[in-house]
């Protein structure tokens, strides 16, 4: 059922070039909109039972009303001062979040409790699981959907994604391990249980093939319960011969397994992969 408020999102989405921070009726609804987000009354995405992404597409058009319908305003965090359209979280002592100092959540994102932020930044539209680490230096883009028990290691990278319309967000599931300096972008997706080894890049383009039979498995998603890690494929060219990147499945995991560190590590350092 589409609410009145998502109708009218709707209605000024479409004149979102005509908009400024002097539309009152606008920026109202946007601002509830933002508020919803932010306290995780309504999501980007959401996954469906059959395993779909869901994107609810006038959330994002929210997010790009936002930008429109607010100016420029001085913040200050001590001696550091900002100029943004976009005022900082707070109240995490309520929400349950632990936040490292250095890190940085935008307000519209939503942290559920037992979060924990090192020296980080997440994006509006976010949406963090509970019991997620979101560790040092790593990115969480607007509107990606982090599940809950995840941990987004040291320089992990998660893409965002506003437009262009119906363009899906990228997908952490529940109980994944993302390895340092991974780059997970364009509505990418990693599956239930998962573990990516350091170093992986995953976009839609980017195969991913399992090392048992050499077939390729999709593209730009890792399945339930894998342990992947990056590779990459020998393709001739009339220019000559190239490698082209790719994500090797290396082993296909038990929940048990998922849950053993010591038996991950060991899988992949046989591949020559760290964590």
């Amino acid at each position: 059922m589409v609410s009145d408020l998502e109708t009218r999102i709707g209605r000024w989405y479409e004149q979102i070039a005509e908009m400024s921070p002097d539309h009152v009726e606008a920026r109202r609804d946007v601002e509830l909109v933002i508020a919803k987000l932010d306290d995780g009354q309504v999501r980007v995405c959401d996954i469906a039972d059959d395993g779909s992404i869901v994107v609810h597409e006038w959330i994002k058009q929210s997010i790009s009303l936002l930008f429109r319908l607010r100016g420029l305003e001085p913040s200050h965090a001590g001696p550091l001062e900002y100029l943004d359209k976009l005022d900082l979280k707070t109240d995490y002592e309520r929400r349950g979040v632990r936040v490292v100092p250095g890190a940085v959540a935008r307000r519209g994102s939503f942290l559920s409790p037992g979060v924990i932020l090192m020296p980080s930044f997440v994006n509006i539209g976010a949406w963090v699981g509970p019991g997620t680490m979101v560790d040092t230096w790593a990115t969480v883009g607007s509107c990606a959907h982090i599940g809950a028990n995840v941990h987004l290691a040291g320089g992990v990278g998660i893409g965002g994604v506003l437009e262009p319309a119906n363009a899906v967000p990228v997908v952490i599931e529940d109980d994944a391990f993302i390895g340092s300096r991974c780059m997970i972008v364009d509505g990418a997706r990693v599956g239930r249980g998962s573990v990516l080894g350091a170093g992986t890049i995953l976009n839609p383009s980017i195969p991913v093939i399992d090392a048992a039979t050499g077939d390729e498995v999709s593209r730009g998603y890792v399945p339930d319960y894998c342990v992947a890690v990056s590779a990459s494929r020998r393709r001739e060219y009339p220019g000559g011969e190239f490698f082209l990147p790719s994500v090797l499945i290396i082993k296909r995991l038990s929940e048990g397994e998922r849950h053993n560190k010591v038996a991950l590590n060991d899988v992949l350092r046989d591949h020559g992969v760290s964590t």
